[in-house]
């Protein structure tokens, strides 16, 4: 019988960075020895796992797209069964498997995952969508196992105060670790990993701040 591999959904409105998040952890997990799969989701289409597949960080086997059809809340909250059955496939086909991904279909800050279909959950936010975000209160940014405030580097060019985003982040999410990213230069993806580490493999990884501002000074660099 196969194991069951953890599983973390990674949620977050329409251009946010979560595909690019993925593409930056994965290749950091593997490092670590982490086997890993991916499951995303879209509306009508498999767009973000061809494009996981062209990026060939995984085997093609290991990533699966999953075409909602449908509101993509329902697909991962109200009822997860296309996604349940795709982590089923993945399951079967590499009993070794660590951890499966699960990607949502990009949403506003609605957006949560079941807990039948996760173990965890984070939130990608954008820096570019305004530093007004945590303080709108969303269930999905709010409620989520970690927040990731994505993009910071291009703050001075959309008028955006990461001093106000950090403050009303931590604020918000009473607490609970948030994380500051650019996917680019792979600024705080180290701490992504940590928490993964921490919160789903059981590894004495060095732990998340759960201070937003601890969480930007201490983000690592590559």
């Amino acid at each position: 019988m196969a194991k069951s591999a953890a599983r973390l959904g990674i949620g977050g409105p329409v251009g946010s960075g979560k595909t690019a998040l993925i593409e930056g952890i994965v290749p950091i997990l593997m490092a670590q020895g982490v086997e890993v799969a991916v499951v995303t989701n879209d509306l009508l289409t498999t767009e973000d796992a061809d494009r996981l597949k062209r990026k060939a960080l995984l085997p093609p086997g290991r990533v699966i797209g999953v075409e909602t059809g449908s509101c993509p809340h329902t697909a991962i909250r109200e009822d997860p069964t296309m996604n349940q059955l795709a982590v089923q496939d993945l399951e079967l086909l590499f009993p070794q498997l660590d951890l499966i991904l699960i990607e949502s279909g990009g949403d506003n800050l609605a957006s949560t995952f079941s807990y039948e279909l996760v173990d965890a959950y984070m939130f990608v936010i954008d820096v570019g969508a305004g530093d007004d975000i945590p303080r709108k209160n969303g269930p999905g940014f709010v409620q989520s196992d970690l927040a990731v405030v994505n993009k910071i580097d291009i703050a001075p060019y959309v008028g955006a105060d990461l001093d106000v985003m950090r403050l009303e982040s931590e604020q918000y999410r009473q607490g609970k670790p948030v994380v500051y990213t650019n996917c680019k230069t792979s600024e705080g993806l180290e701490e992504v990993v940590a928490f993964i580490q921490r919160t789903l493999l059981f590894s004495p990884a060095v732990s998340v701040s759960n201070s937003a501002n601890n969480s930007m000074s201490n983000a690592v660099g590559s």
